[in-house]
């Protein structure tokens, strides 16, 4: 027999491309040991060694027979699933959103993945268990380690270098390890753990009927302990699982009492696997009517998904979207399939997913980021199983493993909260979920009353279809707009703080009809900014280009861009004079003037301060909806699809932030912002009324609201864009360069902009200081790129853009620059 065949096992060498959760460019080649073969597969966790000595979980990304080209491959230390967590149309999907955005796979991984499902490492090093060995062999450190170990058992590498006082221990533990003298442990936890829960049955001597008759009579001098057995049996009849708090409410015993029992074997300790995400089963009732439009409407849906894979449903405020979407889902669901109804706020779950739930029950999922760690995994692994008919989540719902994807309903789709800013990948979880629909031949449905100009566009150009519903649902009509012009009223003496007299009459003639009021202010805070009335000092952040806004609520200035917080001055910091003014309001602001001119009414807000931890907005909203509050104060949250039966009148309290705000969105941006807050008032009976206060009473954008005119914003909006090479004509691609030092940041800026134009020439303009131009102590410059759509390969054009930027890194006068790329960035 020959040597060659005498090695032969018949098994093939294989290697796996992974992604690491990491900021590099490609994916990374890892060789299998021969007896794992049969175990790796796509879209498992596996574990290696990435660098020197540092231990990732990846996910497997290809399974490759070829040796990678420039480097020797490492083995995989371990196979982590059983099954895959990641399927091939996910993978997929991570490739286009790290290909159409210009980031990297690992940066996908990190968005995608659920903290829960992405590995701890932790370096442990244990004693190995021989009798053998001879210590004495040892060097002084080496001695000091095993006598270590003696003591605690375990150790981790931190401690050894500590214990040490010194840095490099890895050539000591890799010398104590070849010597069998340590074993080294990369002890990967995995974070995800199921939740449990405890209750109690009868141990096996008293589960038949005589056993409880006899423990019953042997209870007779225990009178509590017998009331116990009494409720547990009592309990059991209407619960399957009875807990140790069940019958502690039902006969008032003590905790001690049931520990007596455990002790004497008469109850049981059982525990199984529960959800963490709450709710019981709910009876499914779907017993509402479609008017004449919403049959027209979705009848017009069902017509353009035969041959088109998108379609716009452009319906008013209150005309009854939601209806038409669950229809819609429940077809999805008869035909097999499964739906994701995506939302841009995790504020808006809270009202949806209980309509949701009286028609989908417990086959309805819920996924959003205020949820903890392991209920986003038990979301993962329920909807990998295919336990969900229809999952409803905010934009990261995008990256579930859904299993045969029927149907995508994206509300409010013109929201900019639809958009990742920070930190890549700066997707658009509207046009992601377009791609995912894609890759499982579902359809994709667009539902807005202000649809964005992007999507209108492609749906009146045949791209998309286009469906209309005008008409409100059932009785309710659309609100009464009134404009109210602050500077006339303040010559007139009509203004009370931030309060015209239109408005207050309109508010206390509400109170008085038991109705309730809704008050726009999109600012949140209680002073956007303090200034000295002596020299003009404003109270700035000391890491950021932005002034600093006062919280009544903490006594503190706080900066909305990097958290820092600072106490409010008394004398200004440049003159000494104590003549520090607040200057702006916010609705904290809002609130306590508010409160002075109407002491009866009684007052909510909702904002980003209000309603922090996981269920503090859905705490505002139930006690707006059961009229605990007359009054709700809030930033833009209150225009994004909330349904209140008693609000009659909305009051917008400063419409010109808005309208001037330096963007080129900024119209159709306030357009939708004031038409949504309007949509608020009068939904069910009554007529709604709005009142708007503006410095510009005759703005063509407020003159476009009252006429709830969209098709005229949409035209005027359109035009403008088209002559000034704006989306949807042209695509706009920002890149930011930054830099701690600004003249580092501007130069380097400047060399990448000369870069670029090499390959894109007048379609690259900047650099430019963004409006705010230095955040956390990084300065930041900003090149835009304007490509156009028609006749150029925006593939091409991305991949240039990144050769220019490698360019750029290379060179090593730019090596402590930053660069992020924003691709559609508004």
């Amino acid at each position: 027999m020959s040597e060659s065949s005498l090695f032969n096992t018949g098994r093939e060498t294989l290697f796996v491309d992974v992604i690491l959760p990491l900021y590099i460019a490609k994916t990374y080649t890892y060789r299998v040991p021969l007896e794992w073969n049969d175990d790796v597969a796509v879209g498992k966790r596996v574990i290696v060694q990435f660098g020197r000595n540092r231990i990732y979980s990846a996910i497997v990304y290809k399974v490759l027979k070829e040796a990678p080209l420039g480097y020797e491959a490492k083995y995989i230390l371990n196979v982590i699933d059983e099954a895959p967590i990641v399927d091939e149309p996910q993978l997929e999907l991570w490739k286009w959103i790290a290909d159409y955005y210009l980031c990297y796979m690992g940066e996908v991984m990190q968005a995608a993945l659920p903290a829960a499902l992405k590995m701890a490492s932790e370096t442990k090093i244990i004693a190995a268990e021989d009798g053998e060995l001879d210590r004495s062999l040892l060097t002084d450190k080496g001695y000091m380690v095993m006598e270590a170990l003696d003591l605690a058992g375990e150790l981790t590498v931190n401690d050894i270098v500590k214990i040490l006082g010194q840095k490099t221990v890895f050539p000591l533990l890799k010398t104590l390890f070849d010597q069998g003298f340590v074993l080294i442990s990369e002890e990967i936890k995995d974070r995800f753990k199921p939740k449990r829960k405890a209750y109690l049955v009868l141990g096996q001597a008293f589960s038949d009927e005589e056993g409880k008759r006899g423990l019953l009579d042997s209870l007779n001098r225990a009178p509590k302990q017998q009331d116990a057995v009494i409720a547990f049996m009592q309990l059991r009849k209407t619960k399957e699982d009875v807990s140790r708090q069940d019958i502690m409410e039902a006969t008032g015993v003590s905790a001690g009492v049931l520990a007596s029992l455990i002790e004497k074997g008469v109850f049981e300790i059982k525990e199984k696997v529960i959800s963490r995400l709450g709710g019981e089963d709910v009876e499914i009732v779907v017993d509402f009517e479609f008017s004449a439009a919403q049959n027209d409407a979705f009848a017009q849906i069902n017509s353009c998904f035969e041959d088109k894979d998108v379609t716009v449903l452009h319906g008013v405020t209150a005309s009854g979207k939601t209806q038409v979407y669950i229809r819609l889902i429940e077809e999805a669901i008869r035909k097999g399939g499964t739906a994701l109804y995506l939302l841009p706020e995790i504020a808006l779950t809270t009202q949806i997913t209980e309509r949701l739930k009286l028609h989908f029950g417990d086959k309805l999922g819920v996924y959003h980021s205020k949820f903890n760690d392991n209920e986003r995994a038990e979301v993962w692994h329920k909807v990998l199983k295919g336990e969900y008919s229809v999952v409803i989540g905010a934009r990261s719902s995008v990256f579930l493993p859904f299993q045969n994807l029927k149907l995508i309903v994206v509300d409010e789709e013109h929201e900019s909260s639809y958009k990742q800013y920070e930190p890549a990948p700066r997707y658009h979880a509207r046009d992601t979920a377009i791609y995912l629909a894609h890759l499982h031949k579902a359809k994709v449905l667009l539902g807005s009353a202000t649809p964005s100009i992007e999507s209108y566009y492609n749906a009146k150009s045949g791209k998309y279809g286009l469906v209309e519903l005008k008409e409100r649902f059932g009785t309710s009509v659309l609100p009464e707009i009134q404009v109210v012009d602050v500077a006339e009223a303040g010559r007139k003496d009509q203004m009370f703080s931030y309060f015209s007299a239109t408005l207050l009459e309109e508010i206390t003639g509400a109170l008085e009809r038991k109705e309730q009021v809704i008050l726009f202010q999109n600012r949140r805070g209680h002073t956007p900014f303090m200034q000295c009335n002596t020299c003009g000092w404003v109270a700035k952040c000391v890491n950021c280009d932005v002034s600093l806004t006062y919280h009544k609520s903490t006594n503190h200035l706080h900066c909305h861009y990097c958290g820092h917080a600072e106490l409010p001055v008394q004398v200004c910091p440049g003159c000494g004079m104590p003549h520090i003014e607040s200057k702006g309001f916010g609705t904290e602001r809002v609130e306590e003037e508010l409160e002075l001119l109407i002491p009866q009414a009684r007052i909510g807000r909702l904002d980003l301060d209000s309603t922090k931890g996981k269920y503090g907005f859905d705490k505002i909203i139930t006690a707006f909806d059961d009229h605990e509050f007359d009054i709700l104060i809030g930033t833009q949250m209150v225009a994004k699809g909330l349904d209140f039966g008693r609000v009659s009148l909305i009051g917008i309290i400063n419409a010109d932030a808005m309208i001037n705000f330096p963007d080129f969105r900024a119209y159709e941006r306030a357009f939708s912002l004031f038409s949504q807050v309007a949509g608020r008032a009068g939904r069910r009976e009554q007529i709604g009324k709005v009142i708007i206060q503006t410095h510009t009473p005759n703005h063509r954008v407020l003159e476009q609201v009252i006429a709830h005119d969209f098709d005229g914003m949409f035209m005027t909006e359109v035009t403008e864009r088209k002559n000034y090479e704006y989306p949807p004509f042209y695509r706009l691609i920002k890149v930011d360069v930054r830099h701690n030092d600004m003249n580092m940041a501007h130069n380097g800026a400047t060399r990448l902009a000369s870069l670029l134009r090499v390959h894109l020439g007048s379609r690259v303009l900047g650099p430019e200081p963004p409006l705010i131009s230095r955040i956390r102590n990084q300065y930041i410059q900003t090149i835009t790129l304007k490509i156009e759509r028609n006749n150029v390969s925006i593939g091409k054009v991305k991949e240039l853009i990144q050769q220019a930027i490698l360019q750029f890194q290379v060179e090593k006068q730019y090596k402590g620059s930053r660069i992020s790329i924003d691709v559609d960035p508004y």
